[in-house]
């Protein structure tokens, strides 16, 4: 992928924070949230389905996908998916700085980083960490939920599994683990609770 692509597709990574905005600006209650990302998903699953089943052949998608991406759920979808889990599973207070963290973070950290599979360099991980950390602390969790939140973020941005041949994107993974590790971190240490 070109770096003009690899731009084209971070702008439109970031411009998901549409969603979380909605909520944070009062524009949407949370539970419209939640119905809004649901839409989004079923939109998507439909998208993907004509795309790899049928047949959908899109410039856009030539622009936007990695090659691995090409015969498999494509990154916007799991993208979506990611964000739809997140809120549905989880309040606002956990779920909206997940979202944050995969619309911003995650997009800084592709082009600070090589974008290939595997590992990233310790740099783009301290760069990650600390955009993670920026986004949690201004949420207002307390100082071990965002710590630890920030972590599962950056350490599932910097590791692409790849399990029985299928890459298992960041996309799902940034959003659903950190908002997870936040909400355990809330629930069960005693530094966290309010």
């Amino acid at each position: 992928m070109s770096l003009h692509s690899e731009v084209k597709r971070r702008l439109v990574h970031v411009s998901g924070t549409g969603y979380p905005a909605l909520y944070l600006l009062g524009l949407a209650s949370y539970e419209q949230l939640r119905l809004l990302l649901v839409a989004s998903s079923v939109a998507t699953l439909v998208l993907e389905v004509v795309r790899l089943f049928v047949g959908l052949d899109w410039r856009v998608f030539d622009e936007l996908t990695r090659e691995y991406e090409q015969e498999n759920l494509a990154g916007y979808a799991l993208y979506i998916f990611g964000m739809t889990v997140a809120a549905l599973a989880f309040e606002a207070r956990v779920a909206i700085p997940a979202m944050l963290m995969l619309t911003i973070a995650d997009p800084i950290s592709g082009l600070a980083g090589s974008g290939e599979l595997g590992v990233k360099a310790t740099h783009t991980l301290l760069l990650t960490f600390g955009v993670c950390l920026l986004i949690t602390s201004l949420s207002g969790l307390p100082v071990a939920a965002a710590v630890l939140g920030a972590l599962a973020a950056t350490l599932a941005d910097g590791m692409k599994p790849i399990i029985a041949g299928y890459v298992i994107d960041d996309n799902i993974t940034i959003p659903v683990v950190s908002a997870v590790v936040m909400y355990l971190a809330l629930r069960y240490l005693p530094t966290a609770t309010v």
